[in-house]
């Protein structure tokens, strides 16, 4: 379907990311906003804004009003941006069934990666290396096992099922931690996710977090846009991306970018992605990874990765979802990359009553 004109079913920095890239290809945007958010800056940038019922994030959540507001305004497609229903299959299915064309994967694609352990299955049957964990969700005694055939030493860590941006997730390094640890984590994502399925896996000590950027045409062709590492985190949350990884060896570097790319054709990707990996070892490229998760969606970090490449992941994005190919965009093979882009984040966290700080949102600043 030949897209004109787009609904951005967000708000914020993305939404208005996402209007920029949609405008430089002549195409119409429309926004929408909940009832507390008529003023805000993405109302301003659109060409068109619709009024949501409701206040808060519930409004950009509401699934029948956000299809209703696109068919209404002449949209044919919707662009979820990061967040809120961007990987919800759900969403996504019934955008197809409103004749909308959902700017990112297929329904299908976003229900087994939302499914962190059917993406570990994936990745195993296809011999991509993965961590040393449940084959599923577990039971708090099934945990309790796990932790215990780990050996003296070791640690373990709970993960949603569903989860992601650093909640339902706790590491456990001794039993008497375990039981409040596995609760936690169960009602983090019941509360963040609507699932409080955890499964678990080995922790890997002093791991560098590497993430490949692909991006696919439905077709079967997939290609990669290099890697980003974001090794520096907090409580589990981002704070720091560098485009390329510095210092990767490059026989680790190829064996990840083989590993995404493997994972990618066999889903047949459609739209961008990125396949996350923790990679161990030493610095003279006898290294090993392992596959952890993969984000259905455009990144948060996305823009480090357009820095260095000089590649604009949005319109990629909108292209892509109006029918063209790979070829047809000049991606038949990987873009040259130019540089190093770092962007750094400050992430938002609240006190809770017991003083712990739970990670709330972020403000990102790009240098």
């Amino acid at each position: 379907m030949r897209v004109r004109s787009v609904l951005v079913a967000n708000r914020g920095e993305i939404a208005i990311r996402v209007m920029r890239a949609a405008a430089d290809l002549g195409l119409r945007s429309v926004a929408v906003h909940a009832e507390d958010d008529s003023r805000s800056l993405h109302v301003r940038v659109a060409d068109r804004a619709v009024a949501l019922r409701g206040r808060g994030s519930a409004a950009y959540l509401d699934v029948e009003q956000l299809v209703a507001a696109a068919r209404d305004h002449g949209c044919e497609a919707v662009h979820p941006g990061y967040g809120f229903l961007s990987e919800s299959a759900a969403f996504a299915q019934r955008c197809s069934e409103s004749g909308l064309t959902f700017v990112g994967p297929t329904p299908a694609t976003l229900a087994l990666l939302g499914d962190k352990t059917a993406a570990r299955q994936l990745a195993e049957r296809l011999g991509v290396p993965v961590m040393a964990g449940s084959g599923g969700p577990v039971s708090l005694e099934e945990a309790r096992a796990f932790l215990g055939r780990l050996g003296p030493g070791a640690a373990m860590v709970i993960k949603a099922v569903a989860g992601g941006g650093g909640r339902g997730m706790r590491v456990v390094r001794a039993a008497a931690e375990l039981d409040s640890a596995y609760e936690r984590c169960r009602s983090e994502a019941r509360a963040s996710f609507g699932v409080d399925t955890v499964y678990v896996e080995r922790l890997m000590e002093r791991a560098r977090h590497v993430e490949v950027q692909v991006a696919g045409d439905g077709t079967g062709r997939v290609v990669h846009l290099w890697e980003r590492e974001c090794s520096l985190q907090r409580r589990h949350q981002k704070l720091i991306e560098v485009a390329p990884s510095p210092g990767l060896p490059a026989a680790v570097r190829e064996s990840l970018l083989t590993a995404a790319l493997r994972m990618a054709a066999e889903l047949r990707y459609q739209s961008l992605g990125t396949f996350e990996f923790l990679v161990e070892g030493g610095a003279q490229g006898d290294a090993g990874f392992v596959f952890i998760e993969a984000n259905p969606r455009l990144q948060v970090e996305h823009t480090v990765t357009e820095a260095v490449t000089g590649v604009d992941l949005v319109q990629v994005q909108l292209q892509l979802a109006s029918g063209r190919t790979l070829e047809q965009l000049g991606l038949s093979s990987p873009p040259p990359v130019r540089g190093f882009a770092l962007q750094a984040r400050i992430n938002m966290e609240s006190m809770q009553p017991d003083g712990s700080a739970k990670p709330e949102g972020g403000v990102i600043s790009a240098f």
